[in-house]
């Protein structure tokens, strides 16, 4: 087994039932300008319901892989992808990240007017014979979790001095871009000296992401994306907590106030199933820097930008053309 000598993070953790707004702001913005991670506790999803969706995710990675390639993503991004589909860090992997997934989306109808967006529209689904309940905890998941995100929002919006439902607006997560993806690690030895991650180094597009894991290691962080040689750190699960980190949006809306951070997933040669939750504002949220986060000696360091246009380019440059498939199945 490949050892890698690594620090593990010390992290603040976020109690989201703690009455002491103030202590929460606190923690959270010295996180945010810290690490850009932190943990969320008391979030109001039960350990028994978490228990449920990580044995309906492994039902769905049990599957045979024919059967999951039935569910193959389209090009709304639902459903499954293949082992080795992403590519995160090309600079750095000879080949795509070793894991498997599966998105699920914000849930349209193909005949309503917003399902021509990119990003919404009908999910795709496990037949209900071969997974019985799958979708229905799929979707009470989805919607628990935005709640949670809308939470954390909140104290996000405090730490940048903004009023505390600038993000609750139905611009920003009142019509959420919001993403649920299960994701199975099977097993292999990373090895980042030959080019071999579970998933490579990236920072994430968004908002904020919330991150369930199972017991097994392997999530790291570099705080510092520009240091030779860069500095990894551990961060360890933590039973019944979430790991938050914020994406490049919150970067950009707050002139880099708040930073992104670089992150990765390392394989032990344990099995590692994990549960990522993408919550993004609306599509046509013009995202623009924050008027707390700008003066005459700061000015905005990005132009403004439609959400929808963002995404669609970053998730574009991350995943394998979906034509790759169609000759395979030739």
């Amino acid at each position: 087994m490949v050892k890698h000598n690594t620090q593990t993070s010390l992290l603040n953790c976020i109690d989201l039932s703690n009455h002491d707004i103030n202590q929460s702001v606190n923690l959270l913005k010295q996180a945010c300008l810290d690490s850009g991670f932190f943990y969320v506790v008391n979030h109001g999803i039960s350990q028994e319901f978490m228990d449920e969706v990580f044995a309906q995710s492994k039902k769905f990675f049990s599957l045979p892989q024919k059967e999951k390639m039935k569910l193959l993503r389209n090009e709304k991004h639902r459903g499954y992808t293949p082992v080795l589909d992403e590519l995160l860090d090309p600079e750095n992997q000879v080949h795509g990240d070793y894991k498997e997934g599966y998105y699920i989306g914000v849930e349209v109808s193909e005949d309503d007017p917003e399902s021509q967006k990119p990003f919404y529209g009908p999910n795709r689904w496990p037949a209900s014979d071969i997974l019985p309940g799958w979708k229905e905890a799929m979707e009470k998941y989805h919607h628990q979790a935005l709640e949670v995100g809308k939470a954390v929002g909140r104290i996000i919006a405090l730490a940048l001095d903004l009023d505390a439902k600038f993000f609750d607006g139905p611009e920003m997560l009142g019509e959420a871009i919001a993403t649920l993806r299960l994701l199975h690690y099977e097993g292999q030895t990373s090895d980042p000296s030959k080019g071999l991650y579970g998933a490579g180094a990236h920072t994430d597009y968004g908002l904020i992401t919330l991150l369930a894991t199972d017991n097994v290691s392997g999530l790291q962080i570099c705080k510092d994306r520009d240091a030779k040689p860069q500095i990894w750190e551990d961060v360890a699960p933590l039973k019944g907590a979430f790991i938050v980190n914020i994406g490049d949006m919150l970067e950009r809306w707050s002139n880099c106030v708040f930073k992104s951070t670089l992150h990765r997933v390392l394989g032990n040669g344990q099995e590692r199933y994990s549960i990522a939750y993408f919550i993004e504002p609306s599509h046509d949220c013009l995202v623009e820097c924050l008027p707390t986060c700008k003066s005459d000696s700061n000015p905005p360091k990005f132009p403004p930008i439609v959400c929808g246009d963002y995404l669609t380019r970053r998730y574009n440059d991350t995943h394998a053309d979906l034509n790759v498939y169609k000759k395979q199945q030739v």
